[in-house]
């Protein structure tokens, strides 16, 4: 039974991690629960009781710390750093989130918010795009990820203008946005492999440029259902933080390993 158990843990959820091999049905559905969870008890235990606005301000305050995860999994995956369960997905979001929250803790505190968790976060966004900037192969992965990401953006914003989503809600979009960019790039361009197991059977079926009707409808559907079953405006606008770095996070990532990996 034991050999059983973690002969299964090893096949859907270890050795995915190191091999690339992408998600499957069981470890999607655990992550997308730890997901959830972890947006409610963070929002209920650290965010409220810390007195944190959800709002632009903090978008902007975990954008760095996003920066340093993404960039630190694509040095993994470029083989400028060494794998380890603490810098690899899902791993990595974990210790992103327990390096940001002593500086959100400290900024609360001190009434210096959000300087010290900006100032943190940049520090280590600086220190793992030097790794990245002096190991690069080829900039053409991130040439051709600006303007794909340009193309999807542009009629967003002119559709944006007529006010259809909250204000807030075009942070998780734009992000996403960013994320369709890089991942047409990387799928369209460079022959690289979708490791979502239902976007990668829609790429299979239809290419690489069914992610953006496909992302935008999920972002539809998301933010009608968080409007639905999230009544408390603060606490749906901190569903969106999530929303956001979840698009970030893989938009900063899949460019940095392409020029990691890729040369001329």
């Amino acid at each position: 039974m034991l050999e059983s158990i973690r002969e299964f843990l090893w096949i859907y959820f270890i050795r995915p991690m190191y091999t690339r091999e992408g998600y499957n049905p069981y470890n999607t559905l655990v992550y997308a629960i730890l997901l959830g969870l972890g947006v409610i008890y963070s929002y209920k235990y650290i965010i409220k009781p810390l007195k944190i606005k959800v709002d632009e301000k903090l978008f902007w305050a975990v954008t760095p710390m996003v920066v340093f995860g993404a960039t630190v999994r694509a040095l993994v995956d470029g083989g400028v750093l060494k794998p380890n369960p603490l810098i690899l997905t899902p791993g990595i979001f974990f210790t992103a989130f327990f390096l940001i929250v002593p500086a959100l803790i400290a900024d609360a505190k001190l009434k210096t918010y959000p300087k010290v968790t900006i100032a943190w976060g940049t520090i280590l966004a600086l220190y793992a795009n030097y790794l990245l900037v002096t190991h690069v192969k080829s900039w053409k992965p991130y040439e051709l990820t600006i303007f794909w990401t340009i193309v999807f953006v542009l009629p967003v914003l002119v559709f944006y203008k007529f006010k259809p989503f909250e204000k807030l809600y075009l942070y998780p979009v734009l992000a996403h946005l960013f994320d369709i960019g890089s991942t047409v790039v990387a799928i369209h361009y460079y022959g690289y492999r979708e490791v979502h197991w239902l976007e990668n059977i829609l790429v299979t079926k239809f290419g690489a440029f069914i992610y953006y009707p496909w992302i935008l409808f999920i972002l539809i559907v998301v933010y009608y259902g968080l409007k639905w079953l999230v009544p408390d405006g603060e606490e749906r606008r901190y569903w969106y933080l999530a929303i956001y770095i979840l698009g970030l996070g893989p938009a900063i990532r899949d460019p940095a390993q392409m020029i990691l990996q890729l040369a001329g």
